[in-house]
């Protein structure tokens, strides 16, 4: 076995210099997605009409507002791929090849498609390899926001990211910087014009560390719109019960119309998701 893996490491030192020498991002990009299409997007269409797989989830908070968020998560099939989990794909965001998130955003967003929403997204995806969280030298920051424009096609889009360098604007999307370790920066962030009226989808897609996490969501959560939907993503297996703590202690108390359930994908790493709503008025 030692031996088989010693193989292995050797040809994927050999072969990886020469594929950054010999390809584009836009290459690469292009074969994830035939790929990605090919062992995952088929396959799974079929399997998904003979067999289910849900998610664990956990819900919190909002007592007095009836709410079906917890029961419609656990009815989602993560099996069966969707429209989103391809535009997802398409554009470079790791949401549907690597981390199946787009089964649960299609069934929370599937009926808003066409409404007029405000997105913001914290986290463009680095692709500088010294930065925490990259990723990657081929990956494609911002595709998450593109991806989400053509799934919104009325919708304005925002995002933010600590690296200055990735920041850009298209049509409906602009971007700014936001450390989400600081405060300050987070307040500067929802001060600019173009987010005042708050926004009608959050997601949080960032440094994916606890503190982080806590830092962006109790600087941002009271932007979030009657009915909205925030989404902090890529929450640790190790950080799971702390978080179960915080919400139930802290967040249910403090923020009484707002639900909060826990989307447990896998009993290690980082694919888990906190998804909260905002009662509607």
């Amino acid at each position: 076995m030692k031996a088989v893996e010693l193989r292995h490491q050797t040809i994927k030192h050999l072969v990886r210099p020469l594929v950054y020498r010999t390809l584009s991002p836009r290459m690469v990009q292009s074969l994830r997605f035939l790929w990605w299409s090919l062992s995952s997007y088929f396959p799974r269409l079929v399997t998904s009409r003979f067999a289910r797989r849900t998610p664990q989830v956990r819900g919190f908070g909002a007592a007095h507002v009836p709410s079906d968020l917890a029961k419609q998560l656990q009815s989602v099939n993560m099996l069966a791929p969707t429209e989103m989990c391809r535009v997802m794909t398409k554009y470079g965001s790791d949401k549907g090849r690597l981390n199946n998130y787009t089964p649960v955003y299609s069934a929370l967003f599937k009926k808003r498609c066409e409404q007029p929403l405000r997105v913001f997204e914290l986290g463009l995806g680095t692709n500088n390899p010294d930065a925490p969280s990259n990723m990657g030298v081929f990956g494609s920051p911002g595709a998450s926001l593109r991806g989400w424009r053509e799934l919104f096609p009325h919708a304005l889009l925002y995002g933010a990211d600590v690296d200055r360098a990735i920041l850009f604007q298209e049509d409906r999307i602009k971007t700014f910087h936001c450390d989400q370790l600081d405060r300050s920066s987070i307040r500067e962030l929802w001060s600019r014009p173009d987010l005042h009226g708050g926004m009608d989808i959050i997601i949080e897609d960032g440094l994916h560390t606890f503190e982080g996490n806590v830092s962006f969501l109790e600087e941002s959560l009271d932007h979030l719109r009657p009915g909205g939907i925030y989404v902090a993503e890529d929450i640790m297996w190790s950080d799971v019960d702390k978080w179960y703590d915080r919400v139930e202690a802290v967040y249910s108390k403090k923020y009484p119309t707002y639900e909060f359930a826990f989307v447990v994908l896998a009993n290690r790493g980082s694919n888990n998701l906190l998804v909260i709503r905002h009662a509607a008025d």
